[in-house]
């Protein structure tokens, strides 16, 4: 059997999403922490699109200057 790494982790959400998290578990028969992991392993890929703060903070790459590092 596997070992997995069991941290506890403190995560903090808006009153209203937690109500609805807390309602979908009792709906499942599971825990808070089984529905925010499923939640997690099916949005993470769609999450992983968005932009970083950096993309953001300098949404232009040095690669992509046409005038190149030496100019």
């Amino acid at each position: 059997m596997a070992l997995t790494d069991k941290r506890k982790q403190s995560l903090y959400f808006p009153e209203d999403m937690l109500r609805e998290i807390q309602e979908e578990a009792t709906r499942q028969d599971r825990s808070l922490s089984w529905i925010v992991q499923q939640a997690w392993r099916i949005a993470r890929a769609d999450v992983a699109r968005f932009p970083s703060v950096n993309d953001v903070l300098n949404p232009r790459d040095e690669r992509d200057d046409p005038k190149g590092r030496d100019e």
